[in-house]
């Protein structure tokens, strides 16, 4: 087999007297991905996160809540454990999130319109949709 290549096959590697040689990490560098959109797949990744719109509770339920808020902090010193779900706003886009956040009740601010738990988790009353208890099965 004959190409035009052949007088070059067998010549060795050149090494430059002049230049030194590079390390495997920085030439493989020369060979990773470019971005030339930095920032892009940042944009991508946010645009698809998903949100979900604030649910308006009836009144009913918004009474029924208030309820059960009374009864927990008419026992808080009996430090009622507690499962609360709650819609936590985006900070980056309109919506949010339900989460449900579950511990001891360390107090009931109604002034600020917060319950906290003993964690430190601060949560708005008016976020509230559901609260779950042992106590409120109890004390109905």
């Amino acid at each position: 087999m004959s190409g035009p290549y052949d007088d070059m096959i067998d010549m060795p590697h050149h090494v430059s007297s002049v230049h030194p040689q590079m390390r495997m990490e920085e030439r493989a560098a020369q060979f990773s991905p470019f971005a030339a959109l930095t920032g892009y797949g940042a944009v991508i990744k946010e645009t698809a996160r998903q949100t979900v719109p604030r649910l308006e509770l009836s009144e009913n339920s918004q009474e029924e809540i208030k309820r059960q808020l009374d009864h927990l902090e008419e026992h808080i010193h009996e430090q009622p454990e507690v499962s609360i779900t709650y819609f936590l706003a985006d900070q980056k886009k309109e919506g949010g999130a339900y989460v449900t956040a579950a511990g001891t009740i360390k107090r009931l601010d109604d002034v600020e319109g917060i319950l906290k738990l003993e964690d430190g988790t601060c949560i708005k009353i008016e976020d509230i949709i559901k609260i779950q208890s042992p106590m409120l099965e109890v004390g109905e």
